[in-house]
């Protein structure tokens, strides 16, 4: 059997059964003389190095499966972490074990890795990434986790964003303990986007329960839109681009108009996701933005959720007719129209993206104390 020292995000438990998969060994505490844990310099990582007269503290898991150590393995290796033999103090004396020392590009600061710390600021978002790798059956391998591994940051930071954002409950009804729960769930599937499928249950409005469910459920991305609007001008931008979604349903027409709008990045706040998009996509510089809605625009079977914002700009001279990035292969052609006009648009159906639409009725009525 093998023996493991972890001295960073393992140390933690809950994370620690969550990517070996289930019981995984018995744990002690562990010292691995002349080295020392280091906070990243640029993160919160932990960052374990030699130096001489520290002790670096964590825990040793004795007796680790190997159906465990590979799921850690797997974990860890991707992003350059590399696998050694040391010799830990434990209180039956030394001990050796496998330990994951980190890559030499991942620079450390001056600041000792603080456990209580980290759990405080990236604790929950990593538990959810965990549990999304813990719902792979196999885990993905190390090109794939690779490549995913943005997404599933991406989806834990809005898991996060859901449970703890302000959620009224006026009229609805408000969620209690044992409300809802998944029974059973099958190995999610997909690289970018996510898929799942669940049997679950939930309580009834007359007291019941439902029963077991069979749900489908995609899991979109949490995007920030921007409508730029010219109060001056009463002139607003709109963004047209190919969208695969009509494409596939047949449309006649798969060219839609849009506000600027795109995912957001890890560790980015959705305003700050709003601004950014707005000067990639259309070259202007946001003056002011104004809160519209939080929303899901198909709540039915998808977590994609949108924060819509209004973004003051100035429309007057010389304005962009295209747009986006070429590494991420965005082809946008952009349109400054007055608000009458796009509004017509509206009305006529060529406007037909729902947040676009939600948008511009919200301008329709602040409208008049925007421009005074």
């Amino acid at each position: 059997m093998n023996h493991l020292f972890v001295y960073g995000t393992l140390c933690h438990p809950p994370l620690m059964a969550l990517i070996a998969g289930g019981p995984h060994g018995r744990a002690a505490p562990a010292r691995l003389r002349d080295h020392a844990v280091y906070r990243q310099a640029d993160g919160v990582l932990p960052v374990l190095a030699r130096a001489e007269g520290h002790l670096a503290q964590g825990t040793l898991w004795r007796n680790v499966g190997e159906r465990a150590l590979k799921r850690i393995t797997d974990y860890e290796v991707p992003f350059g972490y590399v696998p050694v033999m040391v010799s830990v103090e434990t209180d039956l004396g030394r001990e050796a074990a496998v330990c994951f020392f980190p890559p030499a590009e991942l620079r450390r600061s001056a600041t000792f890795w603080d456990l209580d710390a980290w759990r405080e600021a990236d604790g929950a978002v990593t538990l959810h990434m965990a549990a999304e790798l813990a719902a792979h059956d196999p885990m993905p391998d190390a090109d794939a986790l690779r490549r995913e591994w943005r997404m599933m940051r991406h989806r834990a930071e809005a898991h996060h964003r859901a449970e703890t954002e302000p959620a009224p409950t006026t009229l609805r009804r408000a969620m209690e303990a044992g409300d809802a729960e998944i029974i059973e769930e099958a190995p999610i599937a997909g690289a970018f986007f996510k898929y799942r499928t669940v049997q679950l249950r939930h309580k009834r409005f007359d007291g019941g329960d439902s029963g077991p469910l069979s749900r489908e459920g995609f899991h979109g991305a949490e995007a920030a839109l921007l409508l730029p609007y010219d109060p001056k001008t009463d002139k607003v931008l709109l963004v047209e681009q190919f969208r695969v979604g009509p494409f596939l349903r047949g449309d006649a027409e798969p060219w839609t108009l849009e506000p600027v709008a795109g995912m957001i990045d890890p560790g980015e706040s959705p305003e700050a996701c709003a601004v950014r998009e707005c000067r990639e996509e259309a070259g202007l510089e946001v003056l002011q933005t104004v809160f519209i809605a939080g929303f899901y625009p198909s709540p039915g079977a998808s977590t994609e959720y949108h924060h819509a914002y209004l973004g003051i700009v100035s429309l007057e001279g010389e304005i962009a007719t295209s747009g986006g990035l070429d590494e991420e292969a965005e082809d946008l052609r952009l349109h400054v129209l007055p608000f009458d006009a796009a509004m017509r648009l509206v009305e006529t159906g060529e406007i037909n993206a729902g947040p676009l639409i939600t948008m511009m009725f919200w301008l329709a009525g602040a409208r008049a104390r925007l421009r005074a």
